[in-house]
């Protein structure tokens, strides 16, 4: 059962994400199966009728873990952090890329959760137009049900002109389909100055995009020259980055921490999994 510290957490949770989002209704909009009035009763402590699959399904949604990870602010997450702020202030177009299990998408996910008008986009590669514009419109908080292409790309652009410092990160953006990259131009061309946008992925990313100018293919030198002909390369965790994740989260014996460093290939995936495994050592043999 959820316990009332739990579901303390969850509100004051879903309190902040409201805000983020500018409204109730906004955030509704960006919720599987959670409607306007069951946020409104959760906000106002009226419980009674909420139960505790909805509890897990909101909690689950906007982020709220039941085991936590303590967060470090790596080289990485440092640069990233910056990139974010200067492409949402000055509306700046970029190209990030990084290796599989640098933090990239933790991120993206922290900075999203802590910053107003940042829309963040998990690509798929079984995306169309269509699907992309449906999955940005339910981040921005706006109800697509039964518009066609034409109309929601109405809806994004007026919607994203009228909002302050707007930022669209679309992260995994090596995974989107050459249709989706073409209309990526389209999208770039009618927000112009006023939206910020960051295609963030691995170096996948740009060995398609190098490779379709090598050959010529339609639109590639277009969105080439939209990212400023320049690929941004993060850096990937270091020594002293794996060593302060391992302590901010109870880790502190030197040859534990070793061990970890030895292993992990500089994933940090693979760090958060190896570190759960010595705790988990370290439990049964006291």
């Amino acid at each position: 059962m959820i316990t009332l510290n739990e579901k303390l957490e969850i509100r004051d949770c879903l309190q902040r994400y409201c805000e983020q989002r500018g409204s109730q209704n906004k955030a509704a909009n960006t919720l599987n199966g959670v409607s306007s009035a069951t946020i409104s009763k959760l906000l106002n402590n009226e419980w009674d009728l909420i139960n505790e699959v909805m509890w897990r399904s909101i909690a689950a949604q906007i982020g709220v873990k039941q085991k936590s990870w303590n967060i470090v602010e790596t080289r990485d997450f440092k640069t990233l952090t910056y990139i974010f702020k200067d492409a949402q202030e000055n509306a700046m177009v970029m190209a990030v890329c990084g290796e599989a299990g640098s933090g990239k998408s933790l991120t993206a996910r922290a900075f999203s959760e802590s910053n107003k008008n940042v829309f963040l986009l998990n690509c798929n590669e079984y995306w169309n137009r269509k699907l992309f514009m449906q999955e940005l419109l339910r981040e921005m908080g706006k109800n697509s049900y039964g518009d066609t292409v034409g109309e929601m790309m109405q809806s994004i652009v007026s919607e994203l002109k009228r909002t302050e410092n707007p930022l669209i990160v679309m992260d995994e953006a090596d995974k989107l389909s050459d249709q989706v990259l073409y209309f990526f131009i389209t999208l770039y061309n009618q927000l112009e100055d006023h939206c910020g946008i960051i295609l963030l992925a691995t170096d996948h990313l740009e060995k398609k995009i190098k490779r379709g100018l090598r050959l010529n293919k339609k639109g590639y030198k277009e969105i080439y020259s939209r990212i400023g002909r320049k690929f941004i390369m993060l850096k990937g965790a270091n020594i002293t980055d794996i060593t302060e994740i391992c302590a901010a989260n109870g880790l502190t014996e030197k040859t534990d921490i070793k061990t970890i460093i030895d292993d992990c290939e500089n994933d940090l995936r693979r760090v958060k999994r190896k570190v759960h495994s010595i705790h988990k050592v370290n439990a049964s043999k006291q």
